[in-house]
């Protein structure tokens, strides 16, 4: 029987080789994600392993796909998760290396409730972790996160007779031709595909092509888990300059930036300028409402408020929810009210029928951009881009923060600015309209500019946005100004990972 996990052991120890590892702080709000080695053993994995086969089976499930994505460690650690899957009974479906959305797919593809794709998403190399979901297609939200991280922790797992593990073959092919088959260009175009040498590089490519792309130029497809230009992360000010200087070069329509997992889609227009995927999800909302009236989308806190003032948007009915921040939210607030499309601005697009299945999915999302520009063929992306309302959005600023103070940080400032907005004060001398509590605090301003400070469910990180209706430079300022001393005043909050 294995050990139940422990916390304090150290690597290069017979401990370490004979007991499982296991911080709690990988248990993140809707996935798992650790530093291998230092937080999390093969060991560890194993008992992940045996305490998601206990939880699926407390579901009334046991079979479930497993695949990993492009890091030198990601398939040992899906092995050691497969062997403690098989020990708790389960079914396992094995579907080699794959992106999460991949995975998503064989969910459906392969008739299996359950899914385990082993990934550290965008996180820097040394990152693991999990995505799971016992749900079609929705993925797991905090309370299966609190019950698997209970029974992992206490050892509360069950071993079973009956678990097996099948290798599939297929699966991959048939995932690219069904991101192809939604779309079939008409319009010669000229896409840079960039992958930042992950996971996606391996299927993103010949998707395009297949989708009709008369010119796909690869920019870091070949796979490399050293990452050895930037980390595959197409929110990530490295990755987006490096895209906007291939569309210069080669002169193209627009470029698709794909993230470690395949999960998100980023984007650079024909001129050479980023647009977030906010942006780009009020320009598909823009489009989808025009063929679907009455349509509801969602979107997180992060993103830019005007998708609630969009003349557009209002014209053909269409209603806006906003939600909190994360991948599993969206997706499961998208399935909840039955909205046409959820996005979120770390690039997360979700598509329900006819256009998707309701799962984060880059290739999907590529799509989407494309058939958008298919149905304007007079005009380019920026000319779409330049057709929105003004507003100035930050990146998104993530200084450090230690998981077990993150949260405690974020609570102080909510409550400040509660504080703040009850006693009738201001904040770049413009009244405070609304505090919006859902993630963290989201504090509107009578122009409509406003700005955001919540705690990364996935990173030792807290999340900073401002958005200006007024101009670039009050933007930086919102930050500058007022955000960025007010966390500075808390001795736990440490170096940002990009400013403005």
């Amino acid at each position: 029987m294995l050990p139940v996990p422990r916390a304090d052991l150290s690597p290069n120890t017979w401990d370490y080789e004979n007991n499982p590892l296991v911080k709690a702080t990988g248990f993140r709000e809707y996935d798992a994600r650790w530093l291998f080695g230092p937080e999390i053993n093969l060991l560890g994995v194993q008992a992940l392993g045996l305490g998601l086969g206990t939880l699926i089976h407390e579901m009334g499930q046991t079979r479930i796909v497993v695949g990993h994505d492009f890091r030198s460690y990601s398939l040992s650690i899906k092995q050691a998760l497969t062997i403690g899957l098989v020990a708790a009974g389960c079914e396992v479906l094995d579907i080699g290396l794959a992106v999460s959305p991949m995975a998503y797919f064989a969910q459906f593809d392969l008739d299996a409730p359950c899914v385990a794709m082993v990934t550290a998403s965008h996180n820097e190399n040394g990152w693991t972790g999990v995505k799971m979901g016992a749900q079609r297609p929705l993925t797991f939200g905090p309370d299966e996160m609190g019950r698997l991280k209970e029974i992992v922790l206490g050892g509360k797992w069950a071993q079973r007779p009956g678990g097996s593990v099948a290798h599939i073959v297929g699966v991959a092919e048939r995932y690219i031709e069904d991101a192809a088959n939604r779309i079939s260009l008409k319009r010669p175009l000229t896409v840079v595909a960039a992958c930042g040498n992950g996971t996606a590089g391996a299927f993103a490519p010949r998707a395009l092509a297949r989708m009709g792309v008369a010119v796909v130029i690869e920019m870091d497809c070949d796979l490399d888990w050293t990452f050895p230009r930037y980390n595959p992360n197409p929110e990530d000010s490295v990755m987006l300059h490096a895209m906007a200087e291939a569309v210069k070069i080669h002169g193209a329509d627009v470029a698709l930036g794909f993230d470690g997992d395949g999960d998100r889609c980023g984007v650079v227009d024909d001129e050479g300028e980023e647009i977030f995927a906010d942006k780009i999800g009020l320009m598909l909302a823009r489009d989808l409402s025009d063929l679907h009236k009455d349509a509801t989308f969602i979107v997180d806190v992060k993103s830019t408020g005007l998708f609630a003032t969009d003349e557009v948007l209002k014209k053909n009915g269409a209603r806006t929810v906003y939600w909190k921040t994360g991948h599993s939210y969206i997706k499961r607030k998208t399935a909840e009210l039955g909205a046409l499309a959820g996005f979120e601005k770390s690039g997360h697009f979700f598509f329900n029928a006819p256009h998707g299945r309701g799962y984060d999915d880059g290739l999907v999302a590529a799509a989407a951009i494309l058939a958008m520009l298919d149905r304007n063929p007079g005009k380019k992306l920026s000319d779409l881009k330049k057709a929105l309302p003004v507003a100035f959005t930050s990146l998104t600023m993530s200084p450090h923060c230690a998981d077990e103070e993150k949260y405690g940080v974020v609570d102080g400032v909510v409550a400040e600015y509660e504080a703040l907005a009850k006693a009738g004060g201001t904040i770049l001398g413009r009244k405070i309209a609304e505090v919006i509590t859902v993630n963290g605090v989201r504090v509107a301003l009578e122009d409509g500019s406003w700005v955001l400070v919540r705690a990364s469910s996935n990173k030792p990180e807290i999340v900073v946005v401002v958005e200006s209706t007024r101009s670039e430079d009050d933007m930086r300022a919102l930050f500058r100004d007022e955000v960025k001393p007010r966390l500075a005043k808390r001795p736990q909050v440490g170096a940002y990972n990009q400013q403005i």
